[in-house]
């Protein structure tokens, strides 16, 4: 893996709490289930696990958090990426029914950790989706009558005058304010969940990438350059940094970057800029995310990069964008800039599955991982445990490649994603 395993630079690693640098995997061990990914996905599966009485033990190739989980935009958003409305037309009403019933999940489980282990990760209340236009005003409202249909009744819509209560800009038209939705520092949220795993008797080597998984005796043995993990099962959450480890799994998502700022620490101006602290995201397919920080910065984040490479400018991307959100930060200093991968698939539903009899999978939430990855992970452990309800409806939808494999999905969805900025840029 490129860069090493150290944490990258970012706002996040500069103000992680401290956590103790976890040994390599050196040798043989022995577990109940061998947990691949020390990512949100993976904590959340092991701490289920962990806590029903399990050995777990997990591998992670760099640090804890070190992907999407500790670079993330911070925001608790309810659902997934695709909508329920997409899901019922591809997948029919039971599934979406389903689907609607479980949706929110992710955002409680959150909540119970943060609470049940102490975490401390600035949590905070309120998520807002802002529209520019009456069009997608008038989404947010099917939204909201979608999401009541389901007995999620958290959605307060705005019009112009109210989203000027929560965002001090001039853009939007409206928005939707979600009560239960939130905000939190993702990479302290990771830290204390993996503390929370070591306090149920798990146990996490880092430095340990993944070189094989294989099945053998009933079980399975799952290799690192200086050991192996036998157990009785394997849960592989490598999301958009597991590369070829488990060749079936490489076509089924593609990597992509996202990339954030942080300004320097904005006092009085920053609460000016959002009084209520709800974070932000507007409903675009090519978006703006942002919110403050617990000392004052403004997080701001978007920003697509298919292929997962790094822009080799990320201030001079996200600066103007931020600046056009809110002119009266024109000129202030940004003191971080980073980057992270995060995996799409070609429905923008995540998948769920297993392959052969031992060895589990969760992946591609496609810019929605905060939440889905924390319900993934306990529908992973109930499945290990023996109760498939759940995971069976989720692993029985079907997986659609991108056309043309990964070799030609960055072109693909280069394309998709310049077409639907076209379509917000004109509002058509």
């Amino acid at each position: 893996m490129s860069g090493g395993i150290d944490y990258p630079p970012s706002y996040y690693s500069a103000s992680a709490n401290p956590a103790p640098a976890r040994p390599a995997l050196d040798g043989e061990a022995e577990a109940d289930v061998c947990v691949i990914g020390a990512g949100y996905s993976g904590l959340s599966a092991g701490i289920e696990l962990a806590e029903r009485g399990y050995r777990v033990v997990v591998l992670e190739s760099a640090r804890v958090g070190w992907g999407a989980s500790g670079r993330n935009g911070g925001q608790i958003v309810n659902g997934l990426n695709a909508g329920l409305d997409r899901i019922e037309a591809r997948y029919g009403r039971d599934t979406a029914d389903f689907v609607g019933s479980v949706v929110k999940e992710g955002n409680h489980i959150i909540r119970e950790r943060v609470a049940r282990y102490r975490i401390a990760c600035d949590l905070k209340d309120g998520q807002i989706f802002a529209a520019f236009t009456a069009k997608q005003m008038r989404e947010l409202e099917a939204r909201q009558v979608l999401w009541r249909r389901h007995g999620h009744d958290d959605f307060e819509l705005l019009d112009r005058d109210g989203i000027r209560r929560h965002v001090a800009c001039d853009l939007y038209a409206g928005g939707m304010l979600d009560r239960s939705g939130g905000h939190m520092h993702p990479l302290n949220l990771a830290l204390g969940e993996a503390a929370a795993l070591e306090s149920l008797g798990g146990r996490i080597h880092e430095g340990s990438a993944v070189t094989a998984v294989e099945e053998q005796g009933g079980g399975v043995i799952v290799r690192t350059g200086r050991g192996a993990v036998r157990a009785r099962a394997a849960i592989v959450c490598g999301n958009a940094y597991l590369g070829r480890v488990v060749p079936e799994l490489y076509e089924r998502v593609m990597p992509f970057s996202t990339q954030m700022i942080a300004t320097v620490p904005l006092g009085e101006r920053g609460r000016a800029l959002l009084p209520t602290d709800a974070c932000v995201e507007d409903v675009r397919y090519v978006l703006d995310y942002y919110r403050l920080s617990a000392d004052g910065r403004l997080l701001f984040g978007g920003g697509t990069v298919y292929g997962g490479t790094d822009p080799a400018d990320i201030r001079a991307k996200l600066v103007p964008n931020m600046e056009k959100v809110f002119p009266g930060l024109r000129g202030v200093r940004v003191d971080y800039a980073w980057s992270g991968n995060c995996a799409i698939s070609y429905s923008r539903v995540p998948q769920l599955g297993r392959l052969g009899r031992a060895v589990y999978f969760a992946h591609g939430y496609s810019g929605h991982g905060v939440v889905g990855s924390h319900l993934f992970g306990r529908i992973l452990a109930e499945a290990v445990d023996g109760d498939m309800s759940r995971f069976d409806v989720f692993a029985a939808m079907p997986w659609i490649p991108f056309p043309g494999g990964r070799r030609f999905a960055v072109p693909y969805s280069f394309l998709g994603s310049w077409w639907y900025g076209l379509r917000d840029r004109f509002g058509f």
